[in-house]
C-alpha cells in the first residue's frame, strides 16, 4: 500500500503538472452494484453524480492528508460571471493496495484505455490497470491505475473537509511542521501496551506510516517491533522520532518505493526500495555496521514485520 512518501511523491507530481487545468471529462469502470449507496465512485449512481459535479471544474492544488490525496478543484465557475456562488470541491483519492496516479495521453482502445506513446514507463504493466481517468483541457489525462480495484474516490465540499470522516480520524502528521516529540510520545502512550509497530501504522495514533517504513524506522532505531510503548525509554523514543523524520524524508526524497507496484505519476518507479535495512531481507545479514544479526520476519497484526533480532531490543 502506498505510504507518506508515495502519497506525497503522487501530490508533487499533481501540483508540478494539472494546476490550473479543466477537467473536460471523466470515465470508470469501476461500477460494482455492490458499492450502491456506499458514497463514492464504485456505486454507478455515484458516479454519474460525480461526473458533473467536477467536469468543468479547474485544478487549484494537491494535498496529502495521512495516506489521502485531496485535490483541491474551483467548482463549475466556467467564466467569471457563472462563477458567481461556485462552491469549490475536493476530491479524495485514497489509493489504497495497488492504486496509483499517472498522468500522460491516452486513447480508448476497445474497452481499455492505452497510452498513446507506443514504448515508455506508461508502457510499464504495472501501469495498465486503468479504472478512473480524467481527461483535461490540454488533451492529457490523469488515469488512476489499480489493479486489485481497491482504491476509494469521492467528492465533497471544500469548506466541509474537516467534517469529512477520512479526515476526521488521522493521527498527527509525522511530517508536519509542529509535529515533535513530545508530540509523538503522547500519541504513542494512547496504546501503552500495543505492539509498537502496529501502533505506528495505526492511522488514529500517527497518520500516514505504513509496513515499509516501520520496519526501517524501528530498524534504525534499535527498537524491537513487538515493544510495548509505555515500556521502551525516553532516550529511546528520541532515537526513533529521529528515525521516524529521517526515513520518511528519504522516502521522499526517493520518490517513494516500488518494491511492489508503485509508480509516480509519469510511470516511473521510486528508488527507496534499493536502501531497505530491514523491510523484505528476510534470512539477510544485518547492515547495521557491527552488527551480527540475520534479519528476521514475524507477522504483527497480520502484516508482515522485519528486524534485526541483534540490535533491536524489545521492551
Amino acid at each position: 500500500m502506498p505510504e507518506l512518501p508515495e502519497v506525497q511523491t503522487t501530490v508533487d507530481g499533481i501540483n508540478k503538472e494539472l494546476r490550473g487545468l479543466k477537467i473536460v471529462d471523466v470515465w470508470t469502470n469501476y461500477n460494482s452494484p455492490f458499492h450502491a449507496g456506499k458514497g463514492n465512485i464504485k456505486d454507478p449512481h455515484y458516479f454519474t453524480e460525480f461526473k458533473k459535479e467536477v467536469s468543468g471544474s479547474k485544478i487549484l492544488n494537491a494535498e496529502r492528508r495521512g495516506k489521502n490525496i485531496l485535490i483541491h478543484l474551483t467548482g463549475r465557475g466556467l467564466t467569471p460571471k457563472t462563477a458567481a456562488g461556485i462552491k469549490p470541491l475536493t476530491v479524495l483519492v485514497h489509493m489504497k493496495m495497488t492504486g496509483h496516479f499517472v498522468y500522460g495521453e491516452y486513447e480508448l482502445e476497445g474497452q481499455a484505455w492505452e497510452p498513446k506513446a507506443k514504448d515508455g514507463p506508461l508502457r510499464d504493466p504495472f501501469n495498465r490497470h486503468i479504472r478512473l481517468l480524467f481527461t483535461f483541457s490540454n488533451g492529457k489525462h490523469l488515469a488512476f491505475s489499480d489493479l486489485r480495484k481497491f482504491g476509494k474516490v469521492f467528492v465533497f465540499e471544500t469548506k466541509n473537509i474537516e467534517t469529512i470522516e477520512d479526515i476526521q480520524k488521522l493521527g498527527p502528521d509525522p511530517m508536519g511542521k509542529n509535529f515533535s516529540y513530545k508530540i509523538m510520545a503522547e500519541q504513542l502512550s494512547k496504546r501503552p501496551t500495543g505492539k509498537l509497530k502496529q501502533v505506528l501504522m495505526d492511522q488514529e495514533i500517527l497518520s500516514g506510516i505504513g509496513n515499509i517504513y516501520s520496519d526501517e524506522m524501528l530498524w534504525k532505531a534499535g527498537i524491537h517491533p513487538l515493544s510495548k510503548p509505555s515500556k521502551v525509554p525516553p532516550e529511546k523514543l528520541l532515537l526513533l522520532y529521529k528515525a521516524m523524520r529521517e526515513v520518511l524524508t528519504k522516502g521522499i526524497d526517493f520518490g517513494g518505493d516500488s518494491d511492489s507496484d508503485y509508480r509516480n505519476i509519469y510511470g516511473e518507479p521510486g528508488k527507496f526500495q534499493h536502501s531497505h535495512n530491514a523491510y523484505r531481507r528476510t534470512g539477510e545479514k544485518c547492515p547495521k555496521k557491527g552488527c551480527d544479526g540475520i534479519i528476521e520476519r514475524i507477522v504483527v497484526g497480520g502484516r508482515s514485520g522485519h528486524f534485526c533480532p541483534v540490535h533491536q531490543i524489545k521492551y
